[in-house]
């Protein structure tokens, strides 16, 4: 039997950073450095970073939901990185040149106050909301490098970065936030169009694997299956709390979280 050796991972992980930075699609990566399993997957991941000379900022789960999992023809949430140049400041204008999925996603953020690394036994809940020394309101912007991505295949969205493209990251909700039961917390999107006619989408923390903690801890414990230490000053963001919105060039985008705060985002007027 033949290994996924880390030349194949590199390969696939130059591939795909190729083909973001040119902003082209593909249908499958080439044969001799596809992933098949989700831990190649990973592998080639594990990669990018390195390919593409940025550090690792945080994390993102995709496909918290079932409509997600089966959108995408997922068994389960998938682990991506969040790179440096990809993490922007809360009203930021966003690129848009290239984003075919075209959707934002309000995210509840967890940024760590110390390192949770890899050991034999499943973190609990509790001991991983220990670690955590804020709570942000958040929103992705995701894309894929693959021309039909909801056929691509669990291994190779691993292997592009879950679908990580742009996160802008949101002031610190106040420490109320430990407090509340997130998985009834609701919040609200908001869509305000270039020609300025507006509208909304409602959520719930329950949509993010019935509870963003419950989110975190999963992608802790993925993490510690790796071999990889979830680092202090990192952040994980959890899933979209809403069918993501849709959006086009020049939009603003606003999610509510309520008490726990606002952030938002302008979308490039250049498509």
């Amino acid at each position: 039997m033949t290994t996924y050796a880390q030349a194949k991972a590199q390969d696939a992980a130059r591939c795909i950073w190729t083909h973001w930075q040119t902003r082209t699609t593909l249908e499958t990566l080439p044969a001799d450095c596809r992933p098949m399993t989700a831990a190649e997957g990973y592998a080639a991941q594990a990669e990018l970073p390195g390919v593409a000379g940025r550090a690792v900022w945080g994390w993102k789960i995709a496909a918290t939901s079932e409509v997600g999992q089966a959108h995408i023809q997922v068994s389960g949430p998938l682990a991506g990185r969040l790179l440096s140049g990809q993490v922007l400041e809360n009203g930021a204008e966003v690129p848009f040149a290239g984003n075919r999925m075209r959707v934002a996603e309000p995210e509840f953020a967890f940024r760590m106050g110390r390192d949770l690394p890899p050991r034999a036994t499943d973190y609990s809940t509790e001991e991983v909301l220990a670690a955590v020394a804020g709570l942000h309101p958040s929103l992705e912007m995701p894309d894929s490098r693959f021309a039909v991505f909801t056929r691509a295949g669990e291994a190779q969205l691993i292997a592009d970065n879950a679908c990580t493209r742009h996160f802008v990251f949101g002031p610190a909700a106040p420490d109320l936030w430990r407090e509340i039961d997130l998985r009834a917390h609701a919040l609200q999107g908001q869509v305000e169009t270039a020609s300025g006619r507006r509208w909304t989408r409602d959520g719930r923390g329950e949509a993010v694997l019935g509870d963003p903690r419950v989110a975190l801890a999963w992608l802790v414990n993925r993490l510690s299956s790796l071999g990889v230490t979830l680092k202090a000053g990192q952040a994980v963001t959890t899933g979209t709390c809403m069918p993501p919105l849709e959006i086009e060039a020049g939009d603003a985008v606003r999610a509510d979280f309520g008490p726990l705060g606002q952030v938002a985002l302008r979308v490039s007027a250049t498509d």
